[in-house]
């Protein structure tokens, strides 16, 4: 039994400098915390390079960099433009710095100071020189279905890792032929393409799924991860008879069919597939846990709820990641636990929610069209909150609300005035709440909205800074509410992804192909993309949204209308707030992982970012 444990985030973690190495390298670190120095398991995350990047304006060049959860509390920085100083003093309260009067093409770089050392030079900036950044990209070749009908493909879904172990990020990019189906809709698909590509647009790989992995946002869920600490990050997703790996090896058999007439794949064996991230060469292939057995045991007969999966990476033992793979979430789940070390899978563990253990205790039937990953307990390993309840590292049912399936879910320090994590959540059925929050740790209701109707949106963040810590709104209400609950009046005119964007810590809004600041009489407009298109239909996603370089703030990708590129978006505002690389947050970390997951949603860090917020937590934390 798992015992409560106060909220240990709103503390400043100082790092002691004395023996650190010998600390980091048993997976520990000692911090002091006021009087007393306390030991807290590090967890392993990237080796990442300043991540430098040179935004142009009109004026000059924002020019900002990662504060790394390996450097150390009073780093310092000088920036340099083709090897001359930039600032005289050294920067130290922030980690961007405007070059007033500098062209587009001004080549920067940057050197820490540590312990009064100057170190050696940074990576050279990317340039942003009209305010993004395209990565050229090649669509795959469109095709016609056995019942006659063409497509094309789109670039959907990105995620991001360090595929090569040079310590810059590379995306993984997912395309979607454009008769892509929901599970609901009968007909045939084009094949799924997964491309490995560096940030020039070098293409490392292409993976194709074959024709026995149907296509849509709920077939496929890609996990881009270093598993197994090697510095490289590995690709994992769902594979089948036919699948091509980077290298073009085929998985299984390449001449099995094994759709139906409707085009749906409700036969043949199912894989699980580790490929290298390097290569896209297919490490290992296991039989992809749960099999779908009887197809009408998930909730119909004709294939729409068999093939509902979610993925997403957790430190379940407080250090290391682990990989999740999951099938279900409108009647019975399963989610499997797998670790990826030495070049093979073991499975640490499965919840079953049909199991002699789990059955009869509220668990099925309350998945969303995502999940979220989070230390919910505060014990120092992750758990999977999987819509309305929530599952232990150890894979024992931690809690259910029984408020059943939802599209959207928030996990975060969403009311920094309590202790441990919040949650927020939409609802799909219209006898149950329209939204509610929750304590992240036990699931009891904090607050709750009237029901009545299917609500496919719902969003929480610290977007107003006349309320204190984080709002919350959904589209079946008519009023933004506070983190407690109470109505501050005028709703956003979006309720979908966020951005922090501007110089200030509350977070802006993300929707279709704009950003847009929240006032309570109009949303000022911040950003609209030039010449880009938004995913996944109504949902209106971008292809990925997340801290990717430069400092703590957020950058968006969006793919251009002809699909010929990915343009990268980076903020020309400065700021004067500090935070480590999120990154190196693994909350935060974990959830650029999963975002690609069926219905996508932004990320949340492991502590509160906002309005009147402390001085953000240092991460505990070791590379490869």
């Amino acid at each position: 039994m798992k015992h409560p444990h106060r909220h240990r985030r709103r503390r400043v973690l100082l790092p002691v400098a004395l023996g650190t190495a010998a600390l980091l390298g048993a997976g520990l670190t000692t911090f002091a915390t006021g009087d007393a120095a306390q030991a807290a398991t590090a967890r392993q995350v990237e080796k990442l390079d300043r991540g430098v990047v040179s935004v142009h304006t009109g004026s000059g060049n924002l020019v900002s960099w990662r504060w790394l959860g390996t450097d150390p509390n009073d780093v310092s920085f000088i920036v340099y433009r083709a090897g001359t100083k930039v600032n005289a003093t050294p920067i130290t309260g922030t980690t961007n710095y405007f070059h007033s009067g500098a062209p587009s093409h001004a080549d920067y770089t940057v050197r820490a100071i540590v312990n009064g050392v100057e170190q050696g030079d940074s990576v050279h900036a990317i340039q942003f020189r009209t305010g993004y950044k395209d990565v050229p990209i090649s669509p795959p070749a469109g095709g016609t279905t056995p019942d006659g009908v063409s497509y094309t493909y789109e670039a959907n879904d990105a995620s991001v890792g360090d595929l090569d172990g040079d310590g810059a990020l590379d995306l993984a990019l997912k395309w979607q032929p454009t008769n892509a189906k929901d599970n609901s809709q009968s007909g045939y698909t084009g094949n799924t393409i997964v491309d490995g590509l560096k940030l020039d647009g070098t293409r490392l790989w292409r993976i194709d799924l074959g024709r026995n992995i149907r296509s849509g946002a709920h077939y496929t869920q890609f996990q881009v991860y270093d598993y197994d600490g090697d510095g490289k990050a590995e690709v994992a997703m769902k594979t089948a008879d036919g699948t091509k790996d980077g290298t073009g090896a085929v998985i299984g058999s390449s001449s099995a069919d094994h759709r139906n007439s409707s085009g749906y794949v409700l036969a043949g064996p199912e894989f699980l597939t580790m490929f290298n991230g390097q290569t896209g060469k297919a490490m290992q292939s296991v039989d992809y846990v749960p099999a779908r057995g009887s197809v009408s045991s998930w909730g119909d007969s004709y294939g729409n709820r068999v093939d509902r999966f979610l993925a997403g990476t957790a430190y379940l033992d407080g250090s290391r990641p682990s990989l999740v793979m999951a099938r279900g979430y409108y009647t019975r789940t399963v989610i499997a636990a797998w670790d990826w070390r030495n070049g093979s899978f073991t499975r640490r563990w499965t919840f079953d929610t049909s199991s002699s253990t789990n059955s009869g205790k509220g668990y099925d039937g309350q998945g969303n069209h995502s999940l979220s990953v989070a230390d919910v307990d505060a014990d120092g390993k992750d758990e999977i909150v999987y819509g309305a309840m929530t599952v232990d590292d150890n894979g024992n049912g931690l809690w259910t609300t029984r408020l059943g399936h939802g599209d959207a879910g928030h996990v975060g320090d969403l009311n920094p005035s309590r202790a441990g994590l919040e949650y927020f959540k939409v609802s799909e059925s219209s006898s149950q709440p329209g939204s509610w929050m929750a304590d992240a740790r036990t699931g009891s209701i904090l607050w709750q909205t009237a029901s009545g109707s299917d609500n496919g949106r719902g969003v929480a963040a610290d977007i107003y800074a006349g309320s204190a810590g984080a709002e919350a709104w959904s589209a079946a209400d008519t009023t933004l509410r506070s983190a407690t609950g109470a109505s501050l009046g005028r709703e956003p005119s979006s309720a979908n992804f966020l951005s922090w964007w501007d110089g200030d810590p509350v977070r802006e809004l993300l929707d279709g192909t704009r950003i847009d600041k929240y006032g309570t009489s109009a949303d000022t407009r911040l950003l609209t993309g030039s010449g880009v298109s938004s995913n996944n239909g109504t949902k209106s996603t971008p292809v990925l949204s997340g801290d990717l370089f430069g400092d703590w703030r957020e950058e968006v990708v969006w793919r251009t209308s002809g699909n010929t590129a990915l343009r990268i978006y980076s903020t020309p505002h400065e700021t004067s707030t500090k935070i480590t690389t999120l990154l190196h947050d693994t909350q935060y970390r974990t959830a650029l992982a999963w975002q690609n997951t069926a219905y996508n949603q932004p990320p949340h860090p492991s502590f509160f970012i906002g309005d009147a917020m402390p001085t953000a937590p240092r991460p505990t934390v070791f590379t490869p």
